[in-house]
């Protein structure tokens, strides 16, 4: 007997998938242009000259100095309540959890795993870059700085760059890279610099970070994110990766829940008491009918009255011979001499 397999959820996604295995066309794919290319040069440039200001304690660390004594969050105590809940907009979790929504939507609409991967190949390479930097300049904090004026690195701290401000780049600036339209590429990037500075600027109100460090952090983000053509064929080689494994895994399914089961021939059993021995083997089972309702005995129905009185097998009392199925004449009985 062949049974259907269940479809789960993510098979009726990748069902889906399987419809139109082609882009869209509104959707194109960004290139490594010349202009692309300049950004990327001189946000590099404005990174590497962060680090060196913060590296030789110039006026840029003064200036780090300056705004933690100017302490924010003492000046403007009334929007303390207000910064707490909008610097979430930067931490990994909430921000990375939202995002997928959405391109999980997309990818659902669009027939594609384009966004979804997108998107992990650009935190995973948040992860790589700027933890690798975090730990390996070492700077504290406002908090935990130990001596007025210096610059408080290579002293095992993690804040240099600003990971709450690079991950507010990354995450909302994928939606950005991933916009089927150049005016909708525009507005999307003006919403993530305007979200990720102020990102930036709630963590130095809080006292958490240093400003060097959000400026940083946002040029560490704005690499990662103008980077990303030079990832778009690992980014389909994934993808073409994942659909061919799903396909294997389909087949494999298909040869193991297809294969035929042995049926032997029928084999009629009697219940315990019910027919003798010596009776003949019953004949095989007519095919099969609608069921009958619940409350009927299966088998052709009459009506009582029109059913014949049999004396049941077994039984010491003889036939009925005097009795007649009703609406029916009755025989004429012999009139007795007398």
């Amino acid at each position: 007997m062949r049974t259907e397999r269940k479809l789960t959820r993510l098979d009726r996604v990748f069902a889906r998938l399987d419809r139109e295995p082609e882009r869209p066309a509104l959707l194109d794919v960004p290139e490594m242009s010349r202009h692309r290319i300049a950004l990327f040069a001189g946000t590099l440039a404005f990174y590497l000259a962060i680090v060196w200001a913060v590296l030789i304690s110039s006026w840029l660390v003064r200036l780090d100095w300056q705004v933690m004594f100017f302490r924010p969050y003492q000046q403007w105590p009334e929007i303390h309540a207000f910064v707490d809940y909008y610097v979430v907009l930067g931490q990994r979790g909430p921000t990375a959890v939202m995002v997928a929504a959405w391109l999980g939507w997309r990818s659902w609409r669009q027939h594609t795993l384009r966004p979804l991967i997108a998107l992990g190949v650009s935190l995973l390479l948040l992860n790589v870059t700027v933890g690798a930097a975090k730990y390996g300049m070492g700077r504290l904090g406002p908090h935990y700085a130990t001596t007025i004026g210096s610059n408080e690195m290579w002293l095992g701290g993690d804040i240099f760059p600003s990971g709450h401000t690079a991950n507010a780049v990354v995450t909302w600036g994928i939606l950005a890279y991933l916009a089927s339209t150049p005016r909708a590429r525009r507005w999307l990037s003006a919403l993530m610099a305007v979200t990720s500075l102020g990102v930036g600027m709630s963590t130095v109100y809080l006292g958490t970070h240093w400003l060097s460090d959000v400026l940083l952090g946002w040029a560490a983000g704005l690499l990662i994110l103008l980077a990303l053509p030079w990832f778009e064929p690992l980014i389909t080689r994934a993808e073409s990766w994942i659909l061919g494994l799903r396909d294997r895994w389909y087949a494999r399914l298909r040869r193991a829940g297809t294969a035929p089961r042995p049926v032997g021939p029928p084999v009629a059993v009697s219940p315990s008491g019910s027919a003798r021995d010596d009776a003949p083997p019953r004949e095989p089972a007519a095919p099969h009918r609608a069921r009958s309702p619940v409350h009927l005995a299966p088998g052709p129905h009459t009506a009582r009255s029109d059913r014949t009185p049999v004396t049941p097998a077994g039984s010491r009392r003889p036939p009925h011979a005097d009795r007649h199925p009703r609406n029916t004449a009755p025989a004429a009985r012999p009139l007795s001499g007398g």
